[in-house]
């Protein structure tokens, strides 16, 4: 597989930023091993620029007529390669040379079809769409794997998501112009693309995990059989009777919670000094806020819908941990690409520094989609772009581009302070 050509630009005209963007792709496009005829665009763009999101389409579109299918979304935030933007107008375009039936684009409007064998897919999700949880489940039960990977839109003003395939119309989807509000968008990809994604949380538990053995709603009452409220205050070395304190620390700390089927089955949450040790909650641990406490009841309140035989485990972000989880990722996915014994082109590649490198075809990574959390970028990793730069450092220079989501979509599951890193590898 050919790389993917990309671009990204910041400018206060969105017409500036574009034609920055188009230059890059262009440029690559002329070059060996970069797609040459590339069919699948994805596109994301910051807020700033989500009132003129039909505008900036369109004209994109009109640039680029050879392109037939457009994916993406917006963000409070974007990435590309060795760079974010975040509270700047910006946008970011790759361009995928993939075999056309290969790949569907699919949207409210125009589901995907009975027809197309999906065994993954890109999803961009409205995180105001109702019953989102069950429409991520429903999607997956779709795809041959169960696996997606994506995010929700994020953005102060309009929340818009691009979707377009074909003629310019996806088949059903009538007059609509490929710019959406709500529900599910994206591009679900057949067994014939290859690709390969891991998540990164970066929370580290600040004591043992637990059992849910009483709860109603979104309130656990008990864990190991004792008051919910008590485990807690034990737990992060707080009292009531200290109200301010208490509070500061509740705040800071969320909780991770695997899911009672998935505890069953073995996916358990790891244990915690292990954790704390590798900065890697696995996979099947999502973190949720405390919204509550209930000091009547000694209950604890939480942004899930919780059930007895849930894990749970309180816990904090960390930098630190963030940083070496997000190198463990990138490590992970290389030695996977990477077999024991290189092709000589291969090993040159992959031994050149990182000033004398470029993106090169033997990597085996033809292109790259990472989504994080709106609150992960920045500050959180020492500085502006610091996330996408220990990317770059781990899984070397690679096409990317990405957003940052206000909620994370890997698997069958909605995650919070999560990165989702999805490379394309060629064939399965």
């Amino acid at each position: 597989m050919k790389l993917f050509p990309y671009g990204h630009a910041m400018h206060p005209q969105w017409r500036m930023a574009a034609g920055l963007a188009l230059a890059q792709v262009r440029a690559q496009m002329a070059l060996h091993g970069y797609a040459s005829s590339p069919t699948l665009a994805l596109l994301y763009i910051t807020d700033h620029y989500a009132p003129q999101a039909q505008e900036i389409l369109d004209h994109l579109s009109a640039e680029l007529p050879e392109i037939t299918d457009w994916a993406g979304t917006v963000g409070i935030g974007i990435a590309s390669n060795n760079v974010e933007y975040f509270d700047e107008p910006a946008l970011a375009l790759m361009l995928c040379e993939l075999p056309t039936d290969q790949y569907r684009v699919f949207s409210g409007v125009a589901p995907l079809g009975l027809g197309f064998e999906a065994h993954t897919a890109l999803i961009h999700a409205d995180a105001n769409a109702p019953d989102l949880g069950e429409l991520i489940e429903e999607m997956a039960q779709r795809t041959d794997s169960g696996y997606l990977f994506g995010g929700l839109s994020s953005s102060r003003s309009k929340s818009v998501q691009f979707a377009i395939g074909g003629n310019g119309n996806i088949n059903g989807q009538g007059a609509a112009s490929g710019v959406f509000s709500g529900g599910l968008s994206g591009v679900a990809f057949g067994p014939g693309i290859g690709l390969l994604s891991r998540v990164t949380q970066g929370c580290l538990p600040v004591a043992k995990r637990h059992q849910i053995t009483a709860a109603q709603n979104h309130v656990v009452s008990t864990l190991d059989g004792e008051a919910a409220l008590d485990v807690l205050l034990r737990d992060l070395h707080i009292s009531l009777e200290q109200p301010q304190q208490a509070l500061e620390v509740v705040r800071a700390t969320l909780v991770g919670l695997v899911r009672a089927q998935d505890a069953r089955a073995g996916m358990g949450l790891s244990d915690a000094a292990a954790v704390r040790q590798t900065g890697h909650f696995g996979s099947d641990v999502i973190v949720r806020h405390i919204i509550g406490l209930d000091p009547m009841q000694r209950g604890v309140a939480v942004a899930e819908h919780l059930e007895a035989g849930m894990q749970l485990v309180f816990c904090q972000r960390n930098a630190q941990a963030a940083r070496t989880d997000l190198t463990r990722v990138c490590a992970e996915i290389r030695e996977e690409l990477e077999p024991e014994e290189l092709p000589v082109e291969a090993a040159l590649a992959l031994a050149a520094s990182e000033a004398e490198s470029a993106p090169h075809p033997a990597r085996g990574i033809a292109g790259a989609i990472y989504v994080s959390c709106a609150g992960r970028g920045g500050a959180h990793f020492g500085g502006p772009s610091a996330e996408l730069q220990i990317i770059r450092r781990a899984l070397g220079d690679v096409p990317l581009i990405g957003f940052f989501a206000s909620g994370e979509i890997a698997r069958n599951h909605l995650y919070g302070y999560t990165g989702v890193l999805t490379v394309f590898t060629g064939g399965a």
